[in-house]
């Protein structure tokens, strides 16, 4: 398979995972630009592997990670421009909550129950320990559980 037909094939695949991995539609298009660009200088050698589409899919959970550490942390708000419906507000609220955590938690998170990638292929994708990749889990969790709490508080 060419470079280009790969893209053809698997470019909205990746901008999926790349919106999954943001939050941003734009943040994803960029991520994806990046990761291709850099797959393209490798495409010779990635092409014969079993999986050209896991190489940049690592490429984009490190970068995207390597993004995060250099910027301090924002309060992200935005406002949904399309009607919303009930699903799409608890989409939404869940969505809010990871863009909260740190990009690491949120990346461990993402890949584990968005990707379902096991601890060990979690670890290869970010270049972590297995055991940093549950701490990272369970954290996470921690702390979405304590947010959803306080909010539910404030709900009722």
């Amino acid at each position: 398979m060419e470079f280009e037909e790969f893209v053809r094939a698997r470019g909205q695949a990746l901008l999926r995972y790349g919106l999954v991995l943001t939050g941003n539609a734009d943040d994803a298009a960029d991520l994806v630009q990046e990761a291709l660009l850099k797959l393209s200088s490798a495409w010779r050698r990635v092409r014969n592997k079993d999986d050209p589409e896991g190489y940049v899919r690592t490429i984009m959970a490190r970068q995207h990670v390597s993004w995060w550490r250099g910027r301090r942390r924002e309060l992200l708000t935005g406002e949904v421009v399309a009607p919303v419906r009930e699903d799409e507000h608890d989409l939404r609220e869940v969505w809010q909550r990871l863009r909260a955590l740190p990009p690491k938690q949120r990346a461990v998170l993402v890949l584990r129950y968005h990707e379902e990638l096991a601890d060990d292929e979690i670890a290869a994708v970010l270049g972590i320990s297995r055991a940093t990749v549950r701490s990272q889990a369970s954290r996470a969790l921690a702390t979405l559980r304590v947010r959803a709490q306080a909010f539910d508080g404030r709900r009722g």
